[in-house]
């Protein structure tokens, strides 16, 4: 033993198992021993070896008690041998006797007490096998340990086989086979040291805490801490502050980070997803098809004169600069005041006056010196039908070129407009066109336009939720989706005339009406203005028959329910149409034809 590790080979065990005699010729088989209570270890003689053994005491060490009893003794190792560990082989020359396998003590029976270990020896070459060996000192073991069993004595002449390795102090056999003299145990207990042969008589000592500790094959080499210094704990505690104040601070940072991305959209720049350039034109029946076409001849009109000033719309008719708006859009200056056009390219230029007419609240404007015009084409308004799509333009509010839109709700909605001035002078009666298109303050004298872009109508009146129906000067509130517009075929008739004489005409039956009669129907007045006759001897009633009292309910088989509904049925045709008119007298239901005639609008 070097330096007090133990060999692989001879590992000590808790139980020492039972040796079999090594056979000739092989090597004996180790045995683990245990480093507690050593037993003592027996070498058998032949009986004739005896008495020569006893008459040699120099071949012994000086010192040694003589033995109790004949039979096994231990050889103990001469004075200038150096010290050899207990159960340890010494490689070199083969010795004449080999170590006699021992017989432990069974499992159950304490071991004895050995008071001082000695190795075997074997005999250096020459040596009798016959020379006497000194026995050292042994206590007996208790009374239930059998004695030790001595083995057979190999031939005193035959050599030690050899390990097949050289001993390497720091290998270990594999686990499932048996190495070349015995499998390693499974833990490495401390050794104590040896001591030498003339300490037999010493007390043996304990182990202590400082022996090396427990070998495990699998298990790093234990560091001895350095002189001087306590071995180190390990920092739990600050390795787990250690973390948690990394978390507070990550999360924290993280919620600012987070912060900051939330406000500002993030710390670079963001650049959104967004769709390729699209080709700008649109379907040609759509809104936007049917705005591109009709913006050109749209005109935002600014009116001032008289103390007052509106605005309003207008649409171009033709390219010597006609324009068709409302009456009551230029009424601020019939007599004197300024009028001035805006067209959706944004150039403005002064109009003039060119007619009007208060019965259908029309009227015509024309500018000069103006290049590039675009006049809307006219549709046909006997052609419309309920629900048909239609767009509104106009300048809501000042606000030119708005475009809306909306379907057709209802036709021949019999509406009067106007009446501002008391007399009657300026009521408007209008078969209008109902449409659901948003309408405002601003919107007048717009065109009203079909799917093709062509005008249907003169945007005019609305339906205000406070104060009833009216025209752009009442001061509506705005649209609530009740606008009205003049049919286009009446509007093209009135303008025609307005910019051939500066006049519309009017169809009349000749008759005067009681605005009064609160029936079902238009009744005939019985007197006329001045005390006059109500019908106009050799007009178009008097041609048909029609006399004072009468009550008119059908024109053309459609029913009407108040003068003003009459008045509204018969504007809405020319001069010189035929009607067929549907009356009642003294209860009974009678059927008038006439034409109509014709009278001047003021």
């Amino acid at each position: 033993m070097k330096n007090g590790k133990p060999t692989w080979w001879s590992r000590p065990s808790s139980s020492t198992p039972p040796t079999t005699p090594a056979a000739p010729g092989e090597p004996a088989e180790d045995t683990d021993f245990t480093l507690a209570a050593p037993t003592p270890v027996a070498v058998a003689t032949e009986p004739e070896a005896a008495p020569a053994a006893a008459a040699a005491p120099e071949a012994a060490h000086e010192g040694l008690p003589a033995p109790e009893a004949p039979g096994a003794t231990v050889v103990p190792a001469p004075a200038s041998e150096p010290e050899v560990p207990a159960a340890s082989v010494i490689p070199g020359p083969a010795p004449e006797v080999p170590a006699a396998p021992v017989v432990p003590a069974p499992a159950s029976a304490p071991e004895p007490e050995v008071t001082a270990p000695v190795p075997v020896v074997p005999q250096a070459p020459g040596a009798s096998a016959s020379a006497p060996v000194p026995e050292p000192t042994v206590q007996p073991a208790p009374e239930a340990a059998p004695a030790p069993v001595p083995a057979q004595t190999a031939p005193a002449e035959q050599p030690v086989p050899q390990p097949l390795h050289a001993p390497d102090p720091y290998r270990t056999p594999p686990y499932g086979e048996p190495g070349p003299w015995a499998p390693a145990p499974p833990v490495q207990r401390p050794v104590p040291p040896v001591p030498p042969a003339h300490a037999a008589q010493a007390a043996p000592q304990p182990p202590t805490a400082s022996l090396t500790p427990a070998y495990d094959p699998w298990g790093m080499p234990p560091q001895a801490p350095a002189e001087g210094k306590a071995p180190r704990k390990p920092r739990r505690g600050l390795a787990l502050v250690g973390a948690l104040a990394f978390a507070l601070v990550t999360g924290v940072i993280g919620g600012g980070v987070g912060a900051y991305v939330e406000r500002h959209g993030g710390i670079t720049t963001i650049e959104l997803p967004q769709a390729d350039p699209e080709a700008i034109g649109r379907a040609p029946e759509s809104v936007a098809g049917i705005a591109a076409r009709a913006l050109p001849g749209v005109v935002t009109i600014h009116v001032s004169g008289g103390g007052s000033s509106g605005t309003g719309t207008g649409f171009v008719l033709d390219t010597s600069g006609h324009i068709l708006t409302n009456n009551h859009v230029v009424d601020a200056a019939a007599s004197s005041g300024e009028i001035s056009v805006t067209f959706s390219n944004g150039e403005s230029a002064r109009a003039k006056l060119i007619g009007r007419d208060t019965g259908y609240d029309l009227a015509v404007i024309q500018v000069s010196g103006v290049s590039g015009l675009e006049p809307l084409r006219l549709g046909n308004s006997e052609n419309v039908r309920v629900g048909d799509p239609v767009v509104a333009i106009g300048a809501p509010f000042d606000l030119s070129n708005t475009v809306t839109s909306g379907i057709i709700s209802a036709k021949e909605r019999p509406i009067t407009a106007g009446g501002e001035k008391g007399d009657g002078s300026d009521i408007s009666y209008v078969d209008a066109l109902q449409t659901d298109a948003p309408i405002n303050p601003g919107n007048s004298g717009g065109p009203l336009l079909d799917s093709q872009a062509r005008v249907i109508g003169i945007n005019s009146a609305i339906r205000a939720a406070g104060n009833g129906s009216g025209g752009e000067s009442g001061g509506q509130s705005g649209s609530i989706g009740l606008g009205f517009a003049i049919p286009i075929n009446q509007g093209k008739r009135v303008a025609e005339e307005l910019i051939n004489t500066g006049k519309a005409t009017h169809p009349v039956i000749g008759v005067s009406l009681d605005m009064q009669y609160g029936g079902d129907g238009a009744r005939v007045g019985v007197k006329g203005k001045g005390g006059a006759s109500s019908v106009t001897p050799g007009g178009p009633a008097d041609k048909a028959g029609i006399r004072p009292g009468d009550v008119i309910t059908k024109v053309d088989g459609q029913r009407v329910h108040s003068g003003e509904e009459l008045i509204v049925k018969i504007r809405a045709h020319r001069p010189g149409d035929r009607l067929k008119l549907t009356l009642t007298r003294d209860g009974k239901e009678q059927t008038k034809t006439l034409t109509l005639g014709t009278s001047t609008g003021g």
